[in-house]
Parts: structure tokens; C-alpha cells; sequence
């Protein structure tokens, strides 16, 4: 079996009903209220809490350093022993255990930066939080509340569907599989995609890139005017960025290079970083290894396979759907049903 990757992560989680209206230019977002949240009630709401329980790290866990550290907890210590698997208990409220695979599944269900933190420098504050939680939990007294229940269907519903797709992307994208698309891709006679080698001095200003090329005309040396002169990463190595596709490269600087001549400088190129100076020092056409596209090939094979899969199964599904267009979702008949889950 070939482990892939999820398709969606669900740690992106969204406030509960909020409406995220982005400009993809400015990359900036406004929160908009829905219609049924109006007036100055400041009362917070079920959902709103779910939510802050779920992804809401305490600040103050956060050290100085970056060191996530929870304070001591008020019971007794729990002695750990032997090897760490996911089934070590790592803390009891009452007789309900916490397990290290549910801090991992909190890490990785949790909202930037903390997924992508060591497991060691953010698990006690997760740690901390699952048992705050369970602690809370522990006080309810009743029946589920109606918009707790709807939202455990629904956190069901996707994670059972998530894995169903997994299990059969699993199952039919194959080792043979990837090496037959790559062989469709590249048959053996193909060159594959001209590649480019070349370097490049990063300045702020056009002036500045304009006193390079002068320099340059002048005889000095490129390497060594990247090595004085480029603010970009590359320039201690002389400015080399070595072989790679234009596509690889931020547009204007991909569509300058293949505009170039081996051995020639480009006149300044301006892109979000800077303006460029850029040698092409020469060019190739190589069959890419199997390794160097099998990511791409893999993601390419997920995305049509689940769209197959997805449109063979809704054609054939024993379901029902009503024609939400033809319902009343008018002000008044709607804002009861918000209003419900609120209670």
C-alpha cells in the first residue's frame, strides 16, 4: 500500500458562520457577520466558544525563547514508563485518559505556527488544553447541546469521507501506477523540458542595476560583483542559482531568461524582491528522473483519481437531495433556526 497524503487538513479551522471576503490582489480579508448575529449583543455564543476551546493556545504558555511550557498541573504526577506509542497515557481527569495520539491529533488539527512546532517544544501546552477540556467537559450535565450534536455529524461525516478517499487512493495509485504515468509523460525519446543554469546580482534600485551592467561592460568580474554587491542569498556563491525550469522562477524573471542567449546579461529585471541582474550561463534538455517529478505526478494522479471516484460514487449513490433553491430562506424563516442553536 502507498501512504498518500491527505487531500484537504482539516486544521483550518474558520470561526463558526463567519463569512471571509478576500481580495486575492491585496491579500487581505474582512470578516463579515452573518445576518442573524445583529445588534450590540456582546453574549458570547456556543459556537464562538467551541471554537476558542478548540484552537485557542493560551498565550501565556509561550516563553520568550519560543519554548512552549504549561504550568505544573495541579494533581498528582503521572509516571510515564517504557516506550512512547500513541496509546501512552499521558494524563487522567477522573477516569478518562489522554493519550499522546490525542496531543498529536491536537497538534495536528491546530491553526499556524503550532502545527508546524516540534512536538516537544509545544506539547505541554496541548497537553494542558485536552485537559482543561475534558475537565469542562466533565461538568455538563444533560443531553448534548443541538449545535454540539449537528457539529460532531459533521466532524464525523468529513474525517470518515476523508479516509474512505484515502483508502482507496491507497488502494489504486500504485508504484506501477506512478511509473506508468511518468513513462506516458516522459517516453523514453523525450528530451524533457529545456533547463537553465545561470546567475543573477539582487539590488534594490534600477540605478543600482544599472551601475552593475556599466561595471560589467567595464570588465569586472559577474561572480565577483554578486559576491560584493547582491543582496540575495545566492550572492556568496557568486550569484549561482544553478539548473532549474523558468517556471521554478518568479514570472518576470522566467520569461527574461528565456528570452537570453548562453552567455549573455539581461538588462534590469524588476520582480517583488528587487531588480536583477542576470547571467544565463548556459542550457540543457533532460529527461527529469522519476524521483524529481513523483510528487508532482503523484498529486496529479489524487486529483483526477478522487474526481473519478467522487462522480462514479454520487452517480451511483442511493440519496435524495431537495432543491435548496425552491426553500423559504427568508430573514424570518431562518433566524429561528439560528437562534436555536444559540440556546
Amino acid at each position: 500500500m502507498l501512504p498518500l497524503r491527505p487531500l484537504h487538513r482539516a486544521g483550518k479551522a474558520a470561526e463558526p458562520f463567519a463569512i471571509r471576503r478576500c481580495s486575492r490582489r491585496t491579500q487581505q480579508c474582512q470578516r463579515h457577520a452573518p445576518a442573524w448575529k445583529t445588534g450590540g449583543n456582546s453574549m458570547l455564543h456556543r459556537l464562538t466558544l467551541a471554537a476558542a476551546l478548540a484552537l485557542g493556545l493560551p498565550a501565556q504558555l509561550m516563553a520568550e525563547e519560543g519554548q512552549a511550557t504549561a504550568p505544573a498541573p495541579a494533581g498528582d504526577a503521572l509516571v510515564v514508563e517504557g516506550p512512547i506509542t500513541l496509546s501512552t497515557v499521558l494524563a487522567k481527569v477522573g477516569e478518562t485518559e489522554i493519550t499522546m495520539g490525542h496531543v498529536i491529533a491536537a497538534q495536528i488539527e491546530a491553526p499556524d505556527p503550532y502545527n508546524q512546532m516540534p512536538l516537544g517544544q509545544i506539547g505541554a501546552p496541548l497537553l494542558q488544553q485536552l485537559v482543561q477540556q475534558e475537565t469542562l467537559r466533565q461538568q455538563y450535565e444533560g443531553e448534548m447541546a443541538k449545535a454540539s450534536a449537528l457539529l460532531l455529524d459533521n466532524t464525523e461525516r468529513r474525517l470518515m469521507a476523508t479516509d474512505a478517499m484515502l483508502q482507496h487512493l491507497n488502494a489504486t495509485i500504485t508504484e506501477e501506477r506512478i511509473q506508468a504515468e511518468f513513462e506516458e509523460r516522459y517516453p523514453e525519446d523525450a528530451s524533457g523540458p529545456t533547463e537553465y543554469n545561470a546567475s543573477h546580482i539582487l539590488v534594490e534600485t534600477e540605478e543600482e542595476a544599472k551601475a552593475l551592467l556599466e561595471r560589467l561592460e567595464d570588465g569586472e568580474d559577474f561572480a565577483k560583483l554578486a559576491r560584493d554587491e547582491s543582496t540575495g542569498p545566492s550572492g556568496p556563491n557568486g550569484g549561482q542559482l544553478g539548473w532549474f525550469t523558468p517556471d521554478r522562477m518568479v514570472k518576470p524573471f522566467g520569461d527574461a531568461l528565456i528570452e537570453m542567449e548562453p552567455g549573455t546579461v539581461s538588462a534590469p529585471v524588476q520582480t517583488q524582491f528587487g531588480w536583477h541582474v542576470i547571467q544565463l550561463n548556459e542550457t540543457r534538455e533532460r529527461k527529469p528522473e522519476l524521483a524529481e517529478v513523483r510528487d508532482e505526478i503523484v498529486a496529479a494522479l489524487q486529483e483526477s483519481e478522487s474526481t473519478a471516484y467522487l462522480d462514479e460514487l454520487t452517480a451511483n449513490s442511493d440519496s435524495s437531495v431537495a432543491d435548496f433553491g425552491s426553500l423559504d430562506l427568508s430573514q424570518a424563516s431562518v433566524m429561528p433556526l439560528y437562534q436555536e442553536l444559540q440556546e
